[in-house]
């Protein structure tokens, strides 16, 4: 394994960046928790203000290196916790938080390296691990049953042609294992139609299926926006950058279905202020996207969007009803067929 050097830095791209910011108001201070840390983009603009206190999470040790400099430059501002984001409340102990940030999906760091097998481009081995994770993406490329692979790649990649490539991978592999990333590129194009019309790469909803299922990533996402909201203040803020529409669902469900403005019966009809279930207040359903200019600076930042909830009042009740919402994906990412 490489150790990861400075030029890492320059491969990453954090996005919304001046948005994030105007929305953290740094100016005035406080405690953040950056839950994706990834080359250190949104610590480092944070910790420039100098009221702020960092702390950071991140599960890929290849960016190690990128944490320990900044906890050298702020050592009584800035600390860093390898650890998946759902972990939150190990790190941030006896205290209440300001603002939480999560940067979902691949980070430019990890795309870049194509030794870890997340690139189309790649002909290295079928990793695509971000780290702290129980298996890789060749052992379910290889081990899961076909119904299993059908599935996995149908609802987390809401692919349509799954059947057809899941079918061929298993036809594949009982020849010879599938090892490398290019040979499995080369068994999704043959299972595809008319996939020269296509603007996107035919491997893009597999590769994102099996992304997500390697590293349990919309587990992680529910589990990591509710434990966050445990420990915001009131007035506190947690901000989600989701870059496809099952994350996008989860988030603006969970933003949705826990404020105080759900459910009235009209419009018209004043908020009922009663409302203790509530976790935050009125949420306007506003998303920001990145502009023109930084989509041809950073093209993976098209499909970004950025959604944010502010913390109410109330007492914290876990919020069941979103597990129960999203059974299907958590009962898939749970299982090893």
């Amino acid at each position: 394994m490489n150790n990861p050097t400075s030029s890492l830095e320059l491969k990453h791209f954090p996005v919304m960046l001046d948005e994030i910011t105007k929305i953290c108001s740094p100016d005035k201070g406080g405690v953040y928790v950056d839950c994706t840390f990834g080359g250190g983009g949104y610590s480092s603009k944070l910790l420039k203000f100098s009221n702020t206190n960092v702390i950071a999470l991140d599960r890929d040790q290849f960016i190690l290196e990128i944490a320990r400099k900044l906890e050298e430059k702020y050592p009584e501002r800035f600390s860093f916790y390898l650890k998946k984001f759902s972990e939150i409340e190990t790190v941030v102990k006896n205290q209440l938080v300001d603002v939480v940030i999560f940067d979902l999906g691949l980070s430019s760091i990890q795309l870049s390296n194509l030794e870890r097998g997340f690139s189309f481009n790649s002909k290295e081995k079928l990793d695509m691990t971000m780290g702290l994770t129980d298996i890789s993406a060749e052992e379910v490329i290889n081990n899961f049953s076909e119904k299993s692979l059908k599935l996995i790649i149908k609802i987390l990649g809401e692919e349509k042609d799954a059947s057809r490539i899941a079918k061929n991978i298993v036809k594949a592999r009982s020849v010879k294992k599938i090892k490398n990333v290019n040979e499995l590129v080369s068994i999704i194009k043959k299972s595809k139609k008319n996939y020269f019309n296509k603007k996107i790469n035919p491997s893009t909803k597999t590769f994102q299926a099996l992304r997500i299922f390697v590293n349990k990533e919309i587990t992680e996402l529910i589990k990591g926006v509710i434990n966050a909201t445990k420990i915001l203040k009131p007035g506190g803020k947690i901000l989600v950058v989701s870059f496809h529409s099952i994350e996008d669902k989860i988030v603006k469900y969970f933003f949705s279905n826990f404020s105080s403005n759900y459910a009235k019966p009209s419009r018209y009809f004043p908020e009922n202020n009663s409302n203790n279930f509530s976790l935050f207040t009125k949420y306007k359903n506003k998303i920001y996207k990145p502009s023109t200019k930084e989509v041809a600076k950073n093209l993976p930042s098209r499909s970004a969007k950025l959604r944010y909830a502010i913390r109410n009042n109330n007492k914290f009740i876990y919020p069941s009803k979103l597990l129960d919402k999203f059974k299907e994906y958590l009962d898939l990412e749970s299982s090893h067929a």
